[in-house]
Formats: C-alpha cells, sequence, structure tokens
C-alpha cells in the first residue's frame, strides 16, 4: 500500500491536471490497521531486514506527504492511529469529523510515535503531545482539532459531498469548515508543569505530587508502559523538537524502529496487544542504552526518496 501510494504521488506531483489529493479510506475503521505490527514483529525475531525495508517505504511516503507541492486533504473519519497517522497528518488539511479517534499508542507495545510522531507531536501547543505520545491517550472529533491534530472539522454525513465539492471546485471547497474546537481544559497550561520535563522520572515526580485525580491516573498509566519505549520517546520528542528538517527525524526514527523491533519489550507487546490479547505484557528491566539505541546505522542510513 505505501509502494503504491508513493507511486501515485510521484506521478501526480508532476501532472499539471491534478490540483490536490484527498486522501480517504474505505470501511468505517478509519486509519489503523496493525497488520504491520505482526509483520515487523516476525522480522524481528529474526534479522529484522523485513522490517527494515518497510520502515524505509513507509517513511519515504511520509516525507512525500509531508514535502509535497499540491495541496493534501486527508479525511480521519475515524479511528486514525499507528501508521495511519503517518498518511493523515503531514499534509496541508486535516479534516476530522465527529468519528475521528485519534491516538499514538505505541508505548504500550514496546515501540514509540513513530512516522513522523518525533516532528509532528512536539509542535503541538503546551506539552499535548507529550502527553499524548507518553500515555497513549485518545482524543475524540471537535478535540482533535482543539489541539491542532486537525485542521478542519466537519459532520460525517458531508464527507462524500465534501470529496465532490473538492472535484468541482477544487481547495475552495474547504472554506466553510470549522476550523476552531471548544478549549480544552489543557489549554490552559496545565499540561507545561506536568509534562515539560526532559525525563520520565521528572515527569512521574510531577503527575504523583500534583494531589488530584487526573495526573495520578496519567502516572498510572505511564507506569504501565514500556520503561524503554517511554525513554526512547522522551528522547525522541525532545530531539524532534529543536530539529530544523523533517527528513532529519526520518532518519532519527528509521534508527531507532530498525532497532527496536528486535527488543524484547517490542515482541513482548505485541504479543501481549496485538496477538494473544491478554494485555499483560512483561517489560524488561535492564537499563535502556538511548546512546546505542540512537547512534548512526553502520549499514546505511534513512534518506528520503529521491
Amino acid at each position: 500500500m505505501c509502494q503504491l501510494m508513493t507511486d501515485a504521488l510521484v506521478a501526480w506531483r508532476a501532472d499539471a491536471a491534478v490540483e490536490l489529493i484527498v486522501i480517504d479510506h474505505s470501511g468505517e475503521r478509519g486509519f489503523c490497521a496493525g497488520g504491520d505490527l505482526r509483520m515487523m514483529a516476525e522480522s524481528g525475531r529474526s534479522d529484522g531486514a523485513e522490517a527494515s525495508r518497510f520502515f524505509l517505504t513507509e517513511y519515504r511516503l511520509n516525507h512525500l506527504l509531508q514535502a509535497y507541492p499540491k495541496p493534501i486533504v486527508a479525511v480521519l473519519d475515524g479511528v486514525t492511529m499507528g501508521g495511519g497517522v503517518g498518511i493523515s497528518v503531514h499534509g496541508s488539511h486535516r479534516v476530522a469529523t465527529e468519528r475521528t479517534v485519534f491516538a499514538m499508542p505505541e508505548t504500550a507495545i514496546g515501540l514509540f510515535p513513530e512516522v513522523g510522531g518525533g516532528w509532528f507531536l512536539p509542535r503541538l501547543e503546551r506539552e499535548v503531545g507529550t502527553w499524548l505520545a507518553l500515555t497513549g491517550a485518545r482524543i475524540k472529533g471537535l478535540e482533535t482539532l482543539s489541539v491542532g491534530v486537525a485542521t478542519h472539522f466537519t459532520d460525517s454525513s458531508d464527507i462524500t459531498a465534501l470529496e465532490q465539492r473538492l472535484s468541482d471546485r477544487g481547495i475552495d471547497a474547504m472554506k466553510g469548515l470549522t476550523m476552531r474546537g471548544p478549549r480544552m481544559p489543557h489549554h490552559d497550561g496545565a499540561l507545561v508543569p506536568l509534562f515539560g520535563h526532559d525525563t520520565i522520572d521528572a515527569v512521574l515526580h510531577a503527575l504523583e505530587t500534583r494531589g488530584d485525580d487526573w495526573p495520578r491516573e496519567q502516572a498510572r498509566v505511564i507506569r504501565s508502559r514500556s520503561p524503554q519505549s517511554l525513554a526512547v520517546t522522551m528522547e525522541q520528542l525532545r530531539r524532534g523538537r529543536v530539529a530544523t528538517r523533517f527528513e532529519d527525524v526520518m532518519a532519527m526514527e528509521f534508527r531507532l524502529a530498525t532497532r527496536m523491533v528486535r527488543t524484547h519489550d517490542f515482541q513482548e507487546g505485541v504479543r501481549a496487544v496485538i496477538v494473544e490479547k491478554d494485555n499483560a505484557p512483561k517489560w524488561s528491566n535492564a537499563p535502556v542504552d538511548l546512546q546505542g539505541l540512537f547512534a548512526p546505522l553502520p549499514d546505511g542510513e534513512w534518506t528520503p526518496l529521491v
């Protein structure tokens, strides 16, 4: 699928008859699959080569979407998680509906919020991205517009008509859609003193000493996640925040992804959440080698599509 999308986007990029791209989905689930996780785990149990090839193709597609010279309208009408985020959040226009459910739940499976999460999440305001990344929290409907995940909102019953208007009138058809959501409690800056730290221990201390129920619940969730994933995710977000080029973040994430699929925590997370679904992963207590995970790859780095 990633290769087919890439081929189409490359062809349309140079086609003067193509003014804009609409990315939609079939069925009710939205931009969410999970089948790629099984493949990654199987590959990681051997040499990881198949997973690495997949990440190379997928991340090149993510970069192609982010750098695309024409408007891209992604329709987030349903569940938008994991790899589905990578094909929907990097374009110029992101349309949510009342059925949108957005999350980056990778710390629950021993991974990290990849597909460009290291670029996208730190650029959400006031540590919303850090909260979403560490906890895997789900936000829905107008909430996605409020925090900047979506750029526009419409009712799901209007999607077919919207796509027809885009076909007839071009990107001007986006005018009139809702572009402002209700203010969420997080907009008052409440997340900053809780999640605006550079280590997991500091975040947990802030959450557990706050005194009220919501911070303590966030701490409980974080403590249930893979310690390796949490440490990697925090470092990924902080490096991504100061990065000046999207492709540098993708190269960083390629290093991490190709290594982490071979770790105990990823194998255990996929087993517990995707395969056996007992939701009782047994995480490793070994020290996390951040320097080794983030180090350049000796066999060649990720590069954008030429």
